[in-house]
């Protein structure tokens, strides 16, 4: 059934890893732009960054900054969706969770940007790009904020890639020969996150009621 999410992972990853720069360099960036903006393709720029240069150790020194040139233009796409229409926001992310980012928004101002665009998932990332939209940060120290962060991001994978790049070769070997695997325990693992979610904030809806029950019988 997954049979073709896998191939097309793993046929992209294989032609930005193979392809001449001059082509794998614009592909990172429409990647890179895709995923920081309104898709979601859970560090897939991270794994093309490591099995590029450890394919090409030459090119740690500028391919990097492909990826981080991507995501800022697609981080630079969500917050102008999100500047003009914050409805879109409020449907995307729950109430709650944006209350809390623009609390930790004012208290910290854009440098909040810093880690979140330094972490991968499950780091919340998008709901901070849109909030700053929401709130009007300035646009070019937001640009600059997710240019430096991203870059440190991707140099950091590329550099480990150089240092590393026969024992990244069999990792992602090992990877092409299990992705199936991987996938199937990932998704349990949502699953059973999602799962445990919706109970305990069912038991915590149902507390309050039952309190209130005996309080009631016993006026």
């Amino acid at each position: 059934m997954l049979d073709w999410l896998i191939e097309w992972f793993l046929g992209i990853s294989r032609q930005v890893v193979i392809m001449p720069v001059a082509l794998a360099a614009p592909m990172m960036i429409l990647i890179g732009a895709l995923d920081s903006s309104l898709l979601s393709l859970p560090e897939v720029n991270d794994y093309i960054t490591v099995a590029r240069i450890a394919n090409n150790p030459h090119e740690v020194y500028y391919f990097p900054l492909f990826p981080a040139l991507g995501s800022v233009i697609g981080c630079l796409a969500l917050y102008h969706i999100a500047r003009r229409g914050e409805q879109y926001v409020s449907r995307r992310f729950h109430p709650r969770h944006l209350d809390r980012v623009k609390q930790i928004y004012r208290r910290w101002g854009l440098v909040a940007l810093v880690i979140p665009a330094l972490l991968p998932p499950p780091m919340p990332f998008k709901i901070f790009v849109a909030s700053a939209g929401v709130l009007g940060y300035p646009v070019g120290r937001f640009a600059l904020v997710i240019m430096l962060a991203r870059t440190a991001r991707y140099y950091f994978w590329g550099i480990l890639a150089f240092f590393f790049r026969n024992e990244v070769r069999k990792m992602i070997d090992w990877l092409g020969e299990h992705l199936l695997e991987i996938l199937l325990v990932i998704l349990l693992l949502a699953v059973t996150a999602i799962m445990l979610r919706w109970l305990l904030q069912r038991y915590r809806g149902a507390s309050p009621a039952k309190g209130t029950t005996q309080v009631s019988f016993s006026d």
